[in-house]
C-alpha cells in the first residue's frame, strides 16, 4: 500500500497547488489523520510509517514550485503547525515551544518534525491553500476567504480528502471592478 499512498497525496497536492496558482514561498496547510487513512477513527491508531508515505508524495508538488508546507499538529498541541524554520523567518511568524509526537501533535507532524533539517512550531499562519486528509479541520489557517476545491482524488487510503484555495475578500458592491478572476 505504500506506493499507492505516496501516489494518492502525490496527485492530490499536485492538483492543489496547480488549482490555488501556488507562487513562491506561499504556505500550504495540511491536516492528516494516519488513523483515517487506515480506516480507523481519528486519534486512534496513528502511524509513524503511514505519515512518511503520505508526506513524501505531499512534499514534492508544494516544494517544486517554491512554496511552503506546514502540518498541523492535533488538538492536543492545539492545533499548532510543524514547519521549516526559514519560513518562521521570512513571514514573521511566532514560534512557539513544543515538539510533535505521535501521541500530542500527531503522525503526520511528527514525521515533518523528524523530516525538517531545522523545524520549527507556530501557532497560527494565513495559507493560500490547503488539504484536510481525514477531516483534521484545517479552516482557522487558511486565508479568510477560502474556496472550496473538488478533486479528481477523491480519498488518501480510506481517509476523506477536503480541498480549497482562498482568494481576495471582494469590496466594492455593484460599481467595483475586480482585476483578476474570481473563483
Amino acid at each position: 500500500m505504500s506506493g499507492e499512498l505516496i501516489e494518492q497525496a502525490r496527485a492530490a497536492m499536485q492538483e492543489l497547488v496547480e488549482r490555488a496558482g501556488l507562487k513562491k514561498g506561499q504556505i500550504v496547510v495540511v491536516g492528516c489523520s494516519t488513523s483515517e487513512i487506515m480506516g480507523a477513527r481519528i486519534g486512534s491508531s496513528g502511524t509513524l510509517e503511514v505519515a512518511q508515505q503520505v508526506l513524501a508524495g505531499l512534499r514534492g508538488p508544494v516544494e517544486e514550485r517554491g512554496g511552503v508546507l506546514a502540518v498541523q499538529c492535533c488538538e492536543h498541541l492545539n492545533r499548532a503547525l510543524v514547519l521549516p524554520r526559514a519560513a518562521l523567518e521570512d513571514k514573521g511568524l511566532t514560534e512557539v515551544c513544543a515538539q510533535p509526537w505521535e501521541h500530542a501533535g500527531g503522525s503526520m507532524a511528527t514525521a515533518y518534525w523528524q523530516a525538517l533539517e531545522e523545524p520549527c512550531l507556530v501557532e497560527t499562519i494565513v495559507a493560500k491553500a490547503g488539504l484536510d486528509i481525514g477531516d483534521t479541520l484545517i479552516g482557522m489557517h487558511l486565508a479568510r476567504v477560502a474556496v472550496p476545491v473538488r478533486l479528481e482524488q477523491k480519498r488518501i487510503g480510506q481517509a476523506h480528502l477536503c480541498a480549497a484555495v482562498t482568494r481576495p475578500p471582494l469590496i466594492g458592491g455593484e460599481r467595483a471592478r475586480y482585476p483578476q478572476k474570481i473563483r
